[in-house]
C-alpha cells in the first residue's frame, strides 16, 4: 500500500478549519483535520510533507511522525507544521483501521471504558462560523449579544450561561449531562489585559457561578475556562473567589507555556488547574507535568502531534498519577478520535463535547458522530474513524480544494 495523493479542503463557512484527505493506490482514503490558520497549514502540507509522504506505505505511522516532527522549525509547538502533522496522523490512522477493518480504539490497545463522562462547553452554533462577529480570535466574544441574536436551535449555550445559567444547568441535568464549561471572566480580562479584575468584576462573573448552584445544587460540575489571559495576581484572586462554588478545575488560568507562574498558582490554591489544549509534543507536557503546574492534563489531537503523541502524552501524565482530558471545540474528526482514544486511556478524566456542534453543523459536514447517552460518550464503531466527508462539500462554491499527486 502506498499514498498516491493528497487533498486538503478549505470551507470559507469555517475559516478556522482545515480537513486532509490521505488517498492510497488500494482506494482507502483516510481523513485528518486541523483548527487554526488553515492556509499556511495547506502550504505546509503540499509544500513540505508531500514530497515526503507520497509513494510512502501509510501504516508506517510512528516512522513517519519521526521524519515530520524532525523539521528545522515547528517542532516544539503547536504551529502550522505540528498543526499539519497532526492532521497527517490521524489519517494515517485512519487508514490503518480501514485497512484492517478495524475502529482505531481496537488498534490502540482496547477500551478500558465502554464510555466516557462528557463535559459540555457551552458554546454556541455559530461560535466558529464566519458569520459570527468578532469571528478573528476564537476567544473574543461578542458580549453586546442578547438572548435570540444567534439562536439556530435550542442549544444556544454561549449566550444561556451569560444570561441564564441556572436553566442552561437544568437542561443539561435532563440530558444526564453532569459538568459543564463556561467563561464569565474573560470581559474582565479583555478590558485590562488581564492585568487586574475589580471587585465589581469579579462579583458579575460569579454570578452564573450561583445561579447554577441554586439551580441544581451540586448535580453539577463547573469548568472554568480562563483562556490563559490572566497574570499571576488577579488569576489567585479569581481562584480564591471561586473556591466556595467548588469548581472542577480551572483551565489555563495564565498563558498555556507560562509554566513557572502556572506552578506557582498551584502552589497556592486547592483548585486544580487544567492544561494545556495549546501544547505540543510529549516534551513540553513533560515539562507542565514534571513542574506540577497542572494537575489535570488537557490534550488536543489537532495540536500536539496527532493521534500518536496525545496517547504518549497520557502515558506520561498517567505514571505521574494525573488525569487526562480531550479537547474538542474544533471539528468533527477530532471530536470523534478524541472520543475513540479517550475510550482507551485508564486515566481518562472527561471527554468534552459542544452539543450546540454535535447536533448542529458538525452534521454538515459528517453523517455518523460520537453517541451522547446518560452522559458518556461511545466511540463509534466503523473501521478505523468510523465517519467520512460528505462528499457534497467538495461542490460548495465556498470551498478550496488543493492537490498533491505522487
Amino acid at each position: 500500500m502506498k499514498v498516491t495523493r493528497l487533498d486538503t479542503l478549505q470551507i470559507a463557512e469555517f475559516p478556522h478549519l482545515l480537513w486532509l484527505q490521505v488517498h492510497t493506490d488500494g482506494g482507502l482514503v483516510g481523513t485528518g483535520e486541523t483548527f487554526w490558520a488553515p492556509g499556511p497549514v495547506a502550504t505546509y502540507i503540499h509544500d513540505n510533507v508531500a514530497s515526503y509522504l507520497l509513494g510512502k506505505d501509510p501504516r508506517d505511522i510512528e516512522l513517519h511522525d519521526r521524519t515530520l516532527g524532525s523539521v528545522y522549525v515547528g517542532a516544539r509547538d503547536s504551529g502550522a507544521e505540528v498543526r499539519g502533522n497532526s492532521a497527517v496522523n490521524i489519517a494515517l490512522w485512519d487508514i490503518y483501521g480501514q485497512s484492517l477493518g478495524e475502529p482505531i480504539w481496537r488498534l490502540l490497545g482496547g477500551r478500558t471504558h465502554q464510555s466516557v463522562p462528557v463535559y459540555n462547553t457551552c458554546a454556541g452554533y455559530g461560535h466558529v462560523r464566519a458569520t459570527r462577529r468578532n469571528a478573528l480570535f476564537e476567544r473574543t466574544e461578542d458580549w453586546s449579544l442578547k438572548p435570540g441574536d444567534m439562536a439556530e436551535g435550542p442549544y444556544e449555550d454561549l449566550l444561556a450561561w451569560r444570561y441564564n445559567a441556572g436553566d442552561l444547568a437544568k437542561s443539561l441535568v435532563s440530558e444526564g449531562i453532569g459538568a459543564m464549561k463556561i467563561w464569565p471572566f474573560d470581559v474582565a480580562a479583555e478590558a485590562s489585559n488581564g492585568t487586574r479584575i475589580s471587585l465589581r468584576e469579579l462579583d458579575k462573573a460569579l454570578e452564573p457561578f450561583a445561579k447554577i448552584r441554586d439551580a441544581v445544587g451540586r448535580d453539577m460540575e463547573i469548568m472554568v475556562e480562563l483562556h490563559g489571559l490572566w497574570t499571576l495576581p488577579p488569576a489567585m484572586r479569581i481562584a480564591e473567589a471561586l473556591k466556595p462554588f467548588d469548581v472542577a478545575w480551572l483551565e489555563e488560568p495564565i498563558r498555556y507555556n507560562e509554566l513557572d507562574a502556572m506552578a506557582e498558582l498551584a502552589r497556592h490554591t486547592s483548585l486544580p488547574i487544567a492544561a494545556s489544549e495549546r501544547l505540543a509534543t510529549r516534551q513540553m507536557f513533560k515539562q507542565l507535568i514534571d513542574k506540577r503546574a497542572a494537575s489535570i492534563i488537557m490534550i488536543d489531537l489537532a495540536w500536539c502531534g496527532g493521534l500518536s503523541e496525545a496517547r504518549k502524552i497520557a502515558n506520561l501524565a498517567e505514571a505521574s498519577e494525573l488525569p487526562v482530558t480531550l479537547h474538542d471545540c474544533t471539528g468533527p474528526f477530532v471530536y470523534a478520535a478524541s472520543c475513540a482514544l479517550s475510550a482507551t486511556l485508564p486515566n481518562a478524566m472527561y471527554q468534552e463535547m459542544v452539543r450546540a456542534y454535535a447536533t448542529g453543523w458538525y452534521t454538515e459536514i459528517v453523517e455518523d458522530i460520537p453517541i451522547v447517552r446518560d452522559g458518556r460518550v461511545f466511540p463509534l464503531d466503523g473501521s478505523g474513524l468510523g465517519m467520512k466527508l460528505r462528499p457534497e462539500l467538495a461542490e460548495r462554491p465556498d470551498s478550496t480544494i488543493r492537490t498533491s499527486r505522487l
